[in-house]
């Protein structure tokens, strides 16, 4: 007879940052997570900015050199102008000196759709702290769609996917971590796809929903 495991989840009431700068050692995992835009943090819009670099910098830092941390961004408009969430991941891979393995973009709307206010894309990216050098299998650079969304905040369920997939089957590691998880989509994600998951939410109510969040 087969003993089929069932994969753990465990969700952190706590601080992202405070958290990954004090919490324990992250072995056998990798990241999947969106970090917070500048209408959700108590910053000024350059405090911000600088804010995200290091934050991404300390997401990339912590992550063990069998992992990939995958980030999903959705850029903003300031002022009349773009900011482009893709760079400032870039930055702080730069200045991890990490790997980007692959950038896809996804779309939050159908294309050739008009959208006002936010994009209608995603940018998805998945870095290593240290250069693969196995060739990963070709996946498409455009996901048609975003997927199913949780909450108003949420990674939308098919890059999820896409992002778990690759860690399991791709990468040694069997553990997801968001330190932003929210209500935990990425947390359900992994789970559905035998991933073992760790969640961080500051807020009780989302952080028990992530808890037992499930997916059809």
């Amino acid at each position: 007879m087969t003993l089929t495991r069932t994969p753990t989840r465990e969700v952190h009431c706590a601080e992202a940052v405070g958290w990954l700068r004090s919490g324990p050692a992250l072995e056998g995992c990798s990241f999947v997570t969106s970090l917070p835009d500048v209408s959700e943090v108590h910053l000024a819009f350059e405090a911000w900015r600088e804010w995200f670099v290091d934050t991404a910098a300390l997401v990339i830092s912590r992550c063990p050199e069998e992992g990939v941390a995958v980030f999903y961004q959705t850029d903003i408009k300031r002022s009349g102008t773009w900011v482009d969430k893709g760079y400032l991941i870039e930055k702080a891979m730069e200045r991890e000196g990490a790997a980007l393995l692959w950038h896809k973009i996804v779309c939050r709307a159908p294309a050739g759709k008009v959208t006002f206010g936010r994009p209608a894309y995603g940018h998805l990216l998945c870095c290593a702290p240290r250069v693969r050098t196995e060739p990963a299998q070709s996946t498409a650079d455009v996901l048609p769609e975003a997927g199913a969304m949780t909450w108003a905040r949420a990674i939308g369920t098919r890059a999820c996917e896409l992002a778990c997939r690759f860690i399991a089957e791709h990468t040694a590691t069997r553990t997801v971590v968001d330190p932003f998880c929210g209500v935990g989509t990425v947390l359900a994600v992994a789970n559905a796809q035998g991933l073992d998951a760790v969640g961080v939410e500051l807020n009780r109510k989302r952080a028990e929903r992530a808890r037992h969040l499930t997916l059809p």
